[in-house]
């Protein structure tokens, strides 16, 4: 009969296993991803990984502190996804046309009673 150490003992390694290969594709899509989303969608991806790596170890020690660094650790890569999505954002679309008030160089060189300096 199997005992339930060993039915854990088996699963963990072959969580390992999955999370390892997770962890290969995942770091090619960082270094080939062909757009900066990509990108930060693979790291966002590498810190789930590198959770259920120490979750799997977790279980498998039995020693639960590295349940709290996986707490941690996936709270600083949420922070971390929301401010490379901050970023992408704030880079903007290059080719869009610029706002109406910046197109015409007017309107700075104004002053409240209309004369130019």
């Amino acid at each position: 009969m199997i005992t339930p150490a060993a039915i854990v003992a088996v699963a963990s390694s072959a969580a390992l296993v999955i999370l390892g290969l997770a962890l290969i594709l995942s770091v090619w899509r960082v270094v080939a991803g062909p757009t900066l989303p990509d990108r930060i969608l693979a790291l966002d991806m590498l810190t789930g990984i590198a959770i259920g790596f120490i979750a799997v170890i977790a279980v498998k020690t039995r020693f639960s502190l590295y349940i709290d660094i996986a707490i941690s650790l996936g709270l600083v890569g949420f922070l971390a996804t929301v401010a490379f999505a901050r970023f992408v954002l704030s880079r903007g679309n290059i080719k869009s046309k610029p706002p109406a008030a910046a197109a015409n160089g007017n309107t700075q060189k104004r002053r409240a009673g209309g004369k130019k300096r």
